[in-house]
């Protein structure tokens, strides 16, 4: 294919496209009738000689082919957009951009409370847009576009991310204070023959377990559920102990009557991390709002 005879604002339709798999939302996305974005869509089979999205019931649905060269295109017109705006001064304080971050319950916790402070009487006008976290790095959500960042607890991140340390984190042991069976410290036998309330967060075994089966021991799970909040509310009204971070443990032990231990396994400290595309580092508006962000964990 010749680039010198293909129009690039095909690309702006076909990445549209692909968001939305509706050539009506699409058109109304882009300010465009809808013909023209079916017109569009035309020329681009025609010069890619792919069908690139197909009509499954009432929804269109990408090809192979058009999956392929979503995230490529995506980046391209990313890249353009941020090296047209280098130059240009961003002010927080009239910016109305809207930024999309995906997090834990459990980090939503620790850093938007300080953050949105300062969003206050910095950006008044920023949009945040919270997102869940699954257990993995969501890179097809980030490659596209449809996040701008995430806040977590990261294996392996491919290097076409920049990944910032956040702030390292420990795990401690909750439960309620008039415990039957916590009388103020826990050794690792009092622990295991406790029930206990696991936070999975979609994983199919956390750190507590891993080091556990490491050792040939297992602990009797009776309860699981995907959200940090919710375990200590459980936690301070039954007999479950449940493992929390220690800031949020000690958090929710000043709301709720909780007691926290010290967790009786040798575990390693574990790291947030800040995760972007490298390429959207001179994205002014991102820029600030990462370096915001390092601020909340350095204080």
């Amino acid at each position: 294919m010749n680039i010198a005879n293909f129009d690039l604002n095909l690309l702006r339709v076909l990445d549209m496209l692909l968001r939305e798999q509706n050539v009506s939302r699409a058109a109304e996305r882009l300010a465009l009738t809808q013909p023209t974005v079916s017109n569009a869509l035309a020329r681009l089979r025609d010069l890619l000689g792919d069908p690139l999205l197909v009509r499954v019931g009432r929804r269109m649905r990408p090809t192979p082919r058009a999956l392929a060269l979503e995230g490529p295109i995506r980046a391209a017109l990313q890249q353009i957009e941020q090296t047209l705006s280098t130059g240009n001064a961003f002010d927080p304080q009239l910016s109305h951009r809207q930024l999309r971050i995906a997090l834990t319950d459990f980090a939503e916790q620790l850093c938007m409370p300080k953050l949105l402070h300062t969003l206050q009487t910095q950006a008044p006008h920023l949009r945040i847009d919270v997102q869940h976290l699954a257990p993995h790095l969501p890179a097809e959500a980030l490659d596209r576009g449809e996040l701008d960042l995430v806040l977590g607890r990261f294996d392996e991140v491919p290097a076409r991310y920049e990944r910032r340390r956040w702030r390292r984190e420990t795990l401690r042991v909750a439960v309620r204070k008039e415990h039957p069976d916590v009388q103020g410290t826990l050794d690792l036998q009092t622990f295991l023959g406790l029930r206990h309330l696991w936070v999975h967060g979609g994983q199919t075994r956390g750190m507590v377990d891993q080091w556990l089966a490491e050792q040939g021991l297992a602990r009797r799970i009776v309860y699981t559920t995907p959200n940090y909040l919710q375990a200590a509310h459980l936690a301070a009204t039954s007999d479950l102990c449940v493992v929390l971070p220690t800031a949020l443990a000690l958090h929710f032990a000043e709301l709720l009557p909780l007691q926290v231990l010290e967790l009786p396994l040798a575990l390693e400290p574990f790291e947030l991390e800040l995760v972007y595309l490298a390429h959207r580092q001179h994205d002014p508006a991102l820029a600030w709002l990462v370096a915001r962000i390092m601020e909340v964990g350095h204080g």
